[in-house]
């Protein structure tokens, strides 16, 4: 199956996406004191494990997944038997991200970056252990694309040509020999291949909310244009049907939604599949082409659907109770279905389940990644809440409320601002937000205007008025919170990480009253220079990233006027910043230069960098230094407490 990302990611794509979810319970919401819930560790918090990707080995009987259990990501082979999982790699500096496993043997494939840097190669862990770097070369980048039907190649694109543009390559699993299958001149983006493997559908961005379908044909050297049309409109290839003749693909043509559709490749005709009232996220056929799987993506969780194709019935997936299904992998004999399921309690687990004639077998767990000295019971489950901004538009969000928040004993509380622009909070488990309730703070993870999944005027709301419109919506949820009765008004502070970084920043800059700390987690300070530095491989997505932002070259005052960084003097609230030195996306400048600018005002400014870390933090070590100090800041300038004592500053 797929395993590239419907959408690569952007310099504003952030990768604190976060998540949350469901109703709350009855020991949620009581009244007066606190039930007997103990204050955990951050240690204890961090042993937790995160597990990323699936993919089975070709005879089933295994799991490739990435876990971070060693502190670092790295290959495990998880047996379906539910036996002791097997560590394939042991780096330990750099995440290993897996593909997946060969399709004939137990190779497998790989990505890793060098200290979060993003110029990913692709490798290759052979059946002895060794491993082959089959990307060499220096200031490239590379994606995993997919496996050929047939098993006998695989796709993978490289930027080494032309630092701004991916050609696309196809190699030989036997002897890794490629070839040039598509040499991109106009900054086209993989979508999918056909079974025959003649056939390319390609996506070209005008817009965050335009672009195109493509189709290229290997043997006749032709792209045809798949999805002309007037206005803005999405359109993104998903896959191809098994039998060649029709490309599925997620569009909002006359939609508020993205729905799933097929085009029909013979006469060009366009026929809507799936559309729910939520965006179709994504679309994918197993390896066999018995059953298509689609997401959607609905108020802020994944759905899951599973249907046998070509009869398009639904196929049953296991009750799972409260637990939510949020990704689904099929097999290559189909004969079994490997999942993962979470709550907003629970990190991720990975389950798998017998898959014949569309039935669904029991599932077993293949892994238990909740801290072991973590009760889950003891932790938050949040409510999705709505409240009426200050224009009359509905926002949403996912409110955490602390064990026994009152309005006897009201608490602190974070707006909590996801990446972007675009971005949007999600349900699932995010151990910061829990570890941070667990201490009495109470987190709004707000979906301000212009998130995604709430239906394109929704996202087009903040255009050209970033660090505006959507910093007055997070003005705003403060009244929300206030009327709780179990949130001091006087406390309430700002987080967010990348675009909710620059938000953070934004709001101590530009509503300097309005919020009593922030928190920035590599945010934007400075929109010109950000602009300008955007990485080359990132070139196909400049047009739309101007046109969303503004160009720096024709929009300089516009941008300069949305820039924390040159209205730094009206910072008086304290600030945190978290960077990482490696960042390609937001430079060490950003946060080097707000921070001095800042410290001038005499404002309490606390500054963590991280010299082996990119856009993120990959290092569980970096990470329980990082939510540490932040623990400590809030302590000390939100809740007015004695904070917990600190570690070294870096």
């Amino acid at each position: 199956m797929k395993r590239c990302p419907a959408r690569p990611p952007t310099v504003l794509l952030a990768l604190l996406l976060l998540s949350c979810s469901g109703t709350p319970s009855t020991m949620d919401r009581q009244e007066g004191g606190s039930p007997n819930v103990p204050e955990y560790t951050i240690e204890q918090f961090m042993a937790s494990t995160r597990v990323l990707g699936s993919s089975f080995s070709p005879a089933g009987e295994k799991v490739l997944v990435s876990s971070d259990e060693t502190g670092i990501f790295n290959a495990v082979a998880v047996p379906v038997d539910g036996s002791q999982p097997v560590r394939l790699t042991d780096s330990q500096g750099d995440a290993v991200r897996v593909a997946g496993y060969f399709p004939a043997d137990e190779r497998f494939l790989y990505l890793s970056d060098q200290g979060g840097n993003e110029l990913h190669h692709l490798y290759v862990r052979e059946l002895d252990g060794s491993v082959t770097d089959l990307t060499p070369g220096e200031r490239l980048t590379v994606r995993f694309l997919d496996w050929s039907v047939d098993g006998e190649t695989f796709l993978v694109s490289t930027n080494e040509r032309d630092p701004r543009f991916f050609d696309i390559y196809e190699y030989g699993v036997e002897h890794y020999r490629r070839s040039l299958v598509f040499r991109n001149e106009e900054g086209l983006e993989y979508g999918a291949i056909s079974p025959d493997e003649r056939y390319v559908a390609l996506r070209k961005d005008r817009t965050r909310d335009d672009s195109d379908i493509y189709l290229y044909d290997r043997q006749a050297g032709t792209l045809r244009h798949l999805t002309p049309h007037d206005g803005n409109v999405v359109n993104d290839p998903q896959a191809f049907s098994p039998d060649g003749s029709q490309l599925y693909v997620l569009t909002d043509a006359g939609s508020e939604f993205a729905y799933l559709a097929r085009i029909d490749l013979g006469s060009g005709e366009t026929e809507p599949i799936m559309q729910p009232p939520w965006d179709v996220s994504y679309a994918e056929f197993s390896r066999g082409g018995a059953y298509l799987v689609v997401g959607v993506n609905e108020d802020a969780r994944t759905q899951v659907h599973v249907f046998d194709y070509p009869s398009m019935r639904k196929v049953g997936l296991p009750d799972m109770g409260e637990l939510d299904v949020t990704s689904v992998e099929v097999s290559p004999d189909e004969g079994r279905l490997a999942f993962y399921a979470s709550t907003a309690r629970t990190p991720s687990n990975l389950y798998v389940s017998s898959l014949e004639r569309g039935r669904v077998g029991e599932p077993k767990r293949l892994t238990d990644t909740l801290s072991p000295d973590i009760d889950a019971a003891h932790l938050v489950v949040p409510e999705r809440v709505r409240f009426t901004s200050y224009d009359g538009v509905e926002i949403p969000g996912i409110l955490y409320r602390p064990h026994g928040a009152s309005p006897d004993r009201p608490v602190p509380a974070l707006v909590w601002v996801h990446g972007g622009p675009g971005g949007q909070s999600r349900l699932g488990y995010s151990s910061l937000i829990q570890f941070l309730v667990n201490r009495g703070y109470a987190v709004f993870a707000i979906n301000n205007r212009g998130s995604t999944g709430y239906g394109k005027s929704f996202f087009r709301l903040d255009d050209r008025r970033h660090g505006e419109a959507d910093l007055d919506d997070c003005v705003a949820s403060k009244s929300m919170l206030s009327a709780t009765g179990w949130v001091d008004a006087d406390r309430i502070g700002i987080i967010g990480g990348s675009y909710g970084g620059y938000m953070v920043l934004a709001a101590l800059a530009f509503r300097p009253e309005e919020f009593a700390a922030g928190v920035d987690l590599f945010g934007i300070s400075n929109w010109v220079r950000t602009l300008e530095s955007i990485p080359p491989w990132w070139e196909s997505f400049r047009e739309a990233l101007y046109r969303e932002m503004g160009d720096p070259a024709t929009d300089s005052e516009e941008l300069y006027a949305k820039s924390p960084l040159f209205h730094a003097e009206r910072i008086r609230r304290p600030l945190m910043v978290l960077q990482g030195a490696n960042d390609p996306r937001v430079l060490q400048a950003e946060s080097d230069d707000i921070v001095e600018a800042a410290r001038a005002n005499g404002v309490p400014v606390e500054y963590v960098l991280f010299e082996d870390e990119g856009h993120g933090f990959a290092k569980k070590e970096n990470q329980l230094e990082g939510w540490r100090r932040i623990l400590a800041f809030l302590d000390r300038y939100l809740a007015a407490r004695e904070p917990t004592p600190p570690e070294t500053v870096r």
